[in-house]
């Protein structure tokens, strides 16, 4: 997923938590699904980084030879300039792009159904 593309902010925003509590209607449910994006925003980031880090891997034990890379270097900026991943899975919640579900109402809607 190329999260350059994203129109999540890379500054801090201040938002209306009832915007936010309007999908769930519980904002204490709307953080936690956003904090669960989150972490899968930021694993699957740090995935990405690890393999373009790992090209530039010296399996070198010699002290000597420590150099700055350029490609190495532009990488780095990369990620340091994309937007954190609390507001990247903000900004997909907000225009509904996250997928969830609670097991629980699940099974509540089927008990109530059988009655």
């Amino acid at each position: 997923m190329d999260y350059k593309k994203s129109k999540a902010p890379v500054n801090t925003v201040t938002r209306n938590i009832m915007d936010l509590a309007q999908e769930t209607g519980n904002i204490y449910e709307s953080v936690a699904i956003i904090a669960k994006r989150a972490n899968q925003i930021s694993a699957q980031i740090k995935e990405d980084l690890s393999k373009k880090l790992a090209e530039f891997a010296s399996y070198n034990d010699s002290l000597e030879e420590v150099f700055e890379n350029r490609e190495q270097i532009e990488i780095s900026r990369y990620y340091e300039k994309l937007p954190k991943p609390s507001l990247l899975a903000t900004q997909e919640f907000v225009e509904g792009k996250v997928y969830w579900r609670d097991p629980a109402r699940d099974n509540q809607e089927v008990d109530d159904e059988d009655r």
